[in-house]
């Protein structure tokens, strides 16, 4: 009987040692493979990828515990898996009937203030769904909307009548300076040297620039970020408030 228990035992190990195995096999296959099949936000997946991406993982979990399936086939199976979507997405920017048939297209759902009851019933819309998604951009009055329309990744897109539209600049005959994107000079106490070199700036500039509001430890700082438009934008660690400077000419050229 003991002999029988260590027996048990060891088979017991032996399954154990072989599913952490898989797992870590299942687990970079599974990275390998979405990589291949390229970044997607979440919210920009269609159905049909929600459910690809679903099946892979189903698979990668059944390699990873189910000890008594053939590792190679399972394998195998995710791969193919894989492949289908990437062959499928090629196919869809070179046709459009198959980009119609896999991604699906937007439906009209209201048109000059007028909801579409036959497209709704198409993809299966209520009427509270769809006043619930207008909620959600702002829109209270369904009378304000030229168009909505559901996008094929089941996002709503909506177009207010011109009238209701935010006024811009442009439209105020307004001239506006370029808004490019900041950049990161310090990320998590971190001096980013190439950032500052890429911007054909120095750490001595830098140092400068802190020691204007008192900070000589970089460190301390959790985020520094330079705009376009000369503003240095300073987050320290903790719960101190944030601080922005202008950096004029003189200040760039560092001390």
């Amino acid at each position: 009987m003991a002999a029988d228990g260590r027996a048990e035992g060891v088979l017991g190990l032996s399954i154990i040692l072989v599913v952490i195995i898989r797992s870590f096999v299942s687990f970079f296959v599974l990275l390998v493979l979405v990589r291949l099949m390229g970044k997607q936000q979440v919210s920009e997946l269609t159905f049909f990828d929600y459910v690809v991406g679903i099946t892979i993982g189903s698979i990668a979990s059944t390699l990873s515990v189910q000890v008594n399936q053939n590792t190679f086939a399972t394998l195998i199976g995710m791969a193919v898996w894989t492949l289908l979507p990437i062959m499928l997405a090629w196919l869809s920017l070179h046709n459009v009937w198959i980009r119609k048939v896999v991604e699906g297209e937007a439906t009209v759902v209201i048109e000059n203030g007028k909801i579409l009851e036959e497209n709704l019933r198409k993809i299966r819309l209520t009427i509270d769904d769809l006043i619930s998604e207008l909620r959600l951009k702002d829109v209270f009055n369904i009378e304000e909307v030229e168009f909505a329309l559901f996008e094929a990744n089941g996002r709503l897109s909506v177009l207010k009548k011109a009238p209701l539209q935010p006024v811009t600049p442009k439209d105020l005959g307004l001239k506006t300076n370029y808004m490019g994107l900041p950049t990161d000079l310090v990320s998590d106490g971190v001096l980013l040297v190439d950032a500052l070199k890429s911007l054909g700036l120095s750490k001595a500039w830098l140092h400068h620039q802190l020691g204007r509001l008192n900070i000589t430890d970089i460190s301390e700082v959790s985020l520094a970020q330079l705009d376009t438009s000369g503003n240095l934008y300073v987050d320290l660690k903790g719960d101190k408030p944030y601080m922005v400077i202008p950096v004029n000419d003189r200040n760039r050229g560092g001390p």
